[in-house]
């Protein structure tokens, strides 16, 4: 069972490239255009890893961080921030609220896949087959 990943930007282009590329690279990609949806999403089909812009319509991408940190059920999904800003404060509360990883737009799609691929591998916990084997358990 390949990793899934929910893919969250406001603007429609970002969210099909990031599709097309981490399709190829075998993922299963899931998308959403705001904050809400994201956490809609992610209560009933539970992405294997977030890959989250920063400013949503609605919830913006900090807001979603907290709320999925705060949540038992969700706290230990590994978030990756994807967002044009650029600067170290946001890049600091983003990885302080619980990111992993903290990328900036524009991005090298051959470089996420690199970083998603070496998430995997670093955090093995989080692969599909641990996860069917313990379906209680949230990691």
């Amino acid at each position: 069972m390949p990793h899934s990943i929910l893919a969250v930007d406001d603007e429609r282009d970002v969210t099909e490239l990031i599709r097309f590329h981490l399709s190829r690279a075998g993922y299963e990609v899931l998308t959403a255009s705001s904050g809400r949806e994201a956490i809609e999403t992610i209560g009933c089909c539970r992405p294997d890893l977030v890959l989250l812009d920063l400013m949503l319509p609605d919830i913006d991408g900090f807001g979603v961080c907290e709320i999925l940190r705060r949540n038992a059920a969700t706290a230990a999904i590994p978030i990756m921030i994807l967002s044009a800003w650029v600067t170290t404060d946001a890049r600091h509360m983003g990885l302080e609220l619980g990111a992993l990883d903290y990328v900036t737009k524009p991005f090298s799609p051959s470089d996420l896949v690199d970083r998603i691929n070496r998430l995997f591998r670093l955090c093995p916990e989080i692969t599909p087959e641990i996860r069917e084997s313990h379906p209680g358990r949230h990691f």
